[in-house]
């Protein structure tokens, strides 16, 4: 029988802030995890600087 995934916790990204569900690679770093994926981690810098030009 397959594992139901209910009830998993879940996180907005930082970048992007579409909201994504914890996974078993992240276990041990859950409280570390901000990005849904590693395109959003790598377009960090992209968005600050998105960011700090409308200011």
């Amino acid at each position: 029988m397959a594992h139901k995934k209910l009830n998993l916790p879940e996180k907005n990204c930082i970048v992007c802030g579409r909201p994504f569900a914890w996974r078993k690679k992240w276990e041990k770093v859950w409280d570390e995890v901000k990005y849904c994926s590693e395109t959003c981690r790598k377009n960090l810098s992209d968005t600050a600087t998105i960011k700090s030009e409308k200011s």
